[in-house]
């Protein structure tokens, strides 16, 4: 089977954790990026659910779209299932995307499941601050990985206004991850 392509919106593009040969910026039709997902794992608990990133209906998405060598396909959606799919919160879909070359290509993505327990629904940038302020999970605090990505989206020229009113919320740690991104807002 031939190469095969994923697409990141949050923490895969700036940590993807699996091998891939090429990298491109690419735009995901009728989903939007979210913060709509309850953690209670990698960035919370149940007791204290933090929230990260989910691919929501409607708008679009502008992310990073990864090809893996078609080899390696068991090993990277072995990898992505056990990362993504810990409470069973996202939907495993291939979608099509388009690549900054023009080009459309199908991709892995995950999408969350608006019928679980975790799916947030949309929140106003307030309510979300407040949800991710204060929340610690498995991968660390919930501020960080919301600073991290808006670091890393900035760093690829990509705006997401709603995302960056919510960290604008969030309360910086003066050595965290993100505080110079915050600045530049």
């Amino acid at each position: 089977m031939g190469d095969f392509w994923v697409f990141g919106y949050g923490s895969l593009i700036w940590r993807p954790g699996f091998v891939h040969v090429e990298t491109q910026r690419a735009r995901l039709f009728g989903y939007r990026r979210s913060l709509c997902v309850y953690s209670f794992v990698h960035r919370g608990t149940r007791e204290r659910p933090g929230l990260v990133l989910g691919l929501d209906r409607g708008g679009s998405c502008v992310g990073l779209a990864f090809r893996v060598p078609g080899d390696l396909r068991g090993e990277v959606l072995a990898y992505l299932r056990e990362r993504e799919q810990v409470t069973l919160v996202y939907l495993e879909r291939t979608l099509d995307v388009r690549l900054e070359n023009g080009e459309s290509v199908p991709a892995v993505a995950y999408v969350a499941d608006r019928r679980h327990e975790q799916y947030a629904g949309a929140l106003d940038e307030a309510d979300a601050a407040a949800v991710v302020t204060g929340a610690v999970g498995q991968s660390g605090p919930n501020e960080e990985y919301v600073l991290n990505t808006i670091a890393h989206l900035g760093a690829l020229g990509i705006r997401d206004r709603w995302l960056e009113g919510v960290a604008q919320r969030v309360a910086p740690r003066p050595e965290g991850v993100g505080a110079k991104a915050l600045s530049s807002l």
